[in-house]
C-alpha cells in the first residue's frame, strides 16, 4: 500500500464526524422511520435511542456516523460534482 492510501485510511479512521439521533431530528424535519432506514435500524430501536431512564439504549459509533454524513450530505449535495455524485450514488453507471 503506498503511503497516500494508508494516510487516507489513518484519516478516515480517525474521523470524528458524529451526530447525536435528537440532533439530527432537531434540524431535519424526520421522523424515527427516516432515522431507522438512514441507520439500518428498526423503530422500536431508534425510540429506544429517544427513551429515558430503563428503556434508553445509546446509537453506536456507526449509527452516529451514518446520521453525520446525511447530514453532511443534505448540507453539501449540490455542493458535490455531478461525476462524483454518480459514482457514489449510482455505481452501475458507466
Amino acid at each position: 500500500m503506498r503511503e497516500r492510501e494508508q494516510n487516507l485510511i489513518d484519516l478516515y479512521s480517525h474521523c470524528r464526524l458524529s451526530m447525536t439521533p435528537r440532533q439530527f431530528y432537531g434540524k431535519w424535519e424526520v421522523n424515527y422511520e427516516m432515522i431507522g432506514y438512514i441507520c439500518s435500524r428498526s423503530i422500536p430501536t431508534v425510540k429506544r435511542w429517544f427513551a429515558t431512564g430503563q428503556n434508553y439504549r445509546r446509537p453506536n459509533r456507526v449509527d452516529l456516523r451514518h446520521l453525520a454524513l446525511m447530514d453532511f450530505l443534505l448540507e453539501h449535495f449540490e455542493e458535490i460534482p455531478e461525476k462524483l455524485r454518480n459514482i457514489l450514488f449510482f455505481p452501475e453507471r458507466k
